[in-house]
């Protein structure tokens, strides 16, 4: 797995705080951050989000229902990796939290015995750094 999907799958199973994990986004450099962006919404397929499960993404978000990107999930469009570069912090906590349902969900009904699934199995992030 590369650097940013171990992160994002810290986040998502709450391996790794929320404001590490934002931290660590607005550290990447503008075209960085939309790729993680595009990767987020890859996962939450995979992860088979739901529409139902967006009024609880953007509570967990902490954004307000009524900013872009949770319009933009309300409407069950993804693609806050194009909008403008204030809005990708936002979409960034939404789509984790999105991702972090989805995936959580996933790994009570499929993989609840045991999997080997890499991104179900890591170690315990280090506290001192991030990737």
């Amino acid at each position: 797995m590369y650097a940013h999907e171990i992160v994002l799958n810290e986040l998502a199973q709450g391996l790794r705080p929320t404001t590490e994990g934002v931290a660590w986004f607005e550290t990447l450099a503008e075209d960085d951050q939309r790729e993680v962006l595009h990767a987020l919404v890859l996962f939450c397929g995979q992860a088979r989000a739901r529409e139902d499960d967006v009024p609880e993404s953007i509570a967990r978000s902490g954004i307000r229902p009524t900013h872009t990107p949770a319009v933009m999930l309300s409407k069950w469009r993804f693609g806050m990796a194009a909008l403008p570069a204030r809005e990708l912090t936002k979409s960034f906590r939404l789509l984790t939290a999105l991702f972090g349902i989805a995936d959580t969900r996933r790994r009570m009904l499929h993989c609840a015995e045991g999997c080997t699934h890499a991104w179900h199995n890591l170690p315990t992030p280090r506290r001192d750094a991030i990737r």
